[in-house]
């Protein structure tokens, strides 16, 4: 996690300099499904390697429940950027929480308090994990409030954690009131409200990934020092997509971009903020940073299948 999330300062940075290319995410919608079909392609130039990268990703929320698969299923497929050969094709589930996780993590890293050592998570499923293990890498974390509406997720997280962390249930309240809260939630209508938070919590808003996901009050929003991912992905279907829609958040309620903190163009968490948030809805730029790192794991550590992916 601690080289992933390295992995990702380096694609914001690259992001935010001009050294990277992301066209817009597409979405194929199949309500028929209750689903919908997304293509990430990417290219980043960072300081000392370079990768391309497409994921072809869905998000199907009946999966588990009918057909006892996993809501998110991803594929990668990594590319040499100089000639273009397909260097790997390699699943992009894990890629895709661990990635997000380490997500968190860089922001935690520059938002939240020096001192964090409590983190809540609403929302326990498959994406939480990788949540607490980003954030414990960048902050000092012992205590640990998790909830969900599924109290078997709660326990089986408290389960899976509990040797490391002191964890146990708590209500939104509880978990928000920590000094660093995860929510992981598909909810529309919000859930956490300003009275609920600490008064220094930094927020991490990872739900929000599509047209009318909210998570968090409009007013808790307008009270936070709002640091968002890529301005265009985040008003389509991000944490502020609904309020800003709507009229209730607007251009000059945005604080900046995650990269342009990373790249020292703006500041991260100074003395006078108090609640900050980060509203992620994932950039491709994440998935090539993470295929980078995956990739060369398999070359150091001989992992993989080889196969000729030209045909020739």
């Amino acid at each position: 996690m601690g080289e992933l999330i390295a992995a990702l300062e380096d694609a914001f940075k690259a992001y935010e300099l001009g050294d990277a290319q992301m066209p817009a995410k597409s979405y194929i919608d199949l309500p028929q499904y209750n689903g919908d079909f997304r293509s990430m392609p990417a290219y980043l130039d960072a300081d000392t390697w370079d990768a391309a990268a497409i994921k072809w990703v869905n998000v199907h929320p009946d999966n588990p429940e009918e057909f006892d698969m996993p809501t998110v299923m991803g594929t990668v497929i990594y590319s040499d950027p100089e000639n273009a050969y397909p260097l790997a094709v390699m699943d992009g589930t894990v890629l895709t929480k661990k990635r997000t996780g380490a997500a968190a993590g860089v922001a935690t890293d520059h938002l939240a308090v020096e001192d964090a050592a409590s983190l809540g998570i609403i929302g326990v499923g498959s994406q939480a994990y990788t949540q607490l293990e980003a954030v414990a890498s960048v902050r000092d974390i012992d205590t640990v409030v998790a909830n969900d509406v599924d109290e078997d997720k709660v326990t089986a997280f408290i389960e899976h954690f509990g040797d490391r962390f002191d964890v146990r249930s708590g209500s939104i309240a509880e978990a928000a009131s920590c000094d660093v809260l995860s929510t992981v939630t598909p909810v529309e209508e919000p859930i956490v409200d300003l009275d609920d938070v600490g008064e220094h919590t930094h927020i991490n808003a990872m739900g929000a990934d599509a047209e009318g996901k909210h998570e968090h009050s409009d007013e808790l929003l307008q009270a936070a020092k709002l640091v968002i991912d890529d301005y265009e992905q985040c008003v389509h279907s991000g944490e502020i997509n609904v309020p800003f829609t709507e009229g209730r958040l607007e251009d000059s309620d945005i604080y900046g971009e995650l990269g342009e903190i990373v790249a020292g163009r703006k500041e991260g968490r100074t003395a006078e903020d108090a609640i900050t948030l980060f509203d992620s809805t994932g950039l491709a730029i994440q998935d090539v940073a993470a295929a980078h790192v995956v990739y060369e794991h398999a070359k150091d550590h001989g992992i993989g299948t080889h196969f000729d992916l030209l045909g020739v």
